[in-house]
């Protein structure tokens, strides 16, 4: 038997081998020494994205906002809105699906960190933002 042959038979993985199987439960390639796999990261999804992307857009052609970031955290997403770029967030959008059979998976809060509202539905979490109309007397 030569060196190939030898090499060749400590790889093969075969029914009635003695060599590890390569394929492991995390996929073709593994994780890496059997570690637990990571808890998934939370994000947005294209409708919730949608939704906050429209409110955003009347503020910003109305010159109130500027900027925005988004955040995907492990235990929440984040879209943070600001007046400029270089300053404190005005406000924060949340999702953090921890809290959603508690008090709801969303949440705006304002920048000193008081939750304005918070609720399931993010459509009526995102109607904090809906300017109010007023009477005017003629």
């Amino acid at each position: 038997m030569s060196e190939f042959d030898e090499d060749a038979s400590r790889f093969a993985s075969g029914p009635g081998s003695d060599a590890p199987s390569r394929a492991t439960p995390d996929g073709p390639f593994g994780s890496g020494g059997g570690q637990a796999p990571s808890p998934p990261i939370v994000a947005f999804h294209r409708r919730e994205l949608d939704l906050i992307l429209r409110v955003y857009g009347h503020r910003v052609a109305s010159g109130e906002w500027r900027d925005y970031a988004i955040d995907h955290l492990k235990d929440r997403a984040v879209f943070s809105i600001f007046r400029r770029a270089s300053e404190m967030p005005l406000y924060r959008v949340e999702k953090v699906p921890k809290n959603a059979r508690r008090q709801g998976a969303y949440a705006v809060v304002g920048a000193g960190g008081t939750i304005l509202k918070r609720g399931a539905d993010l459509a009526q979490v995102l109607k904090v933002f809906e300017k109010k109309r007023h009477l005017s007397v003629v």
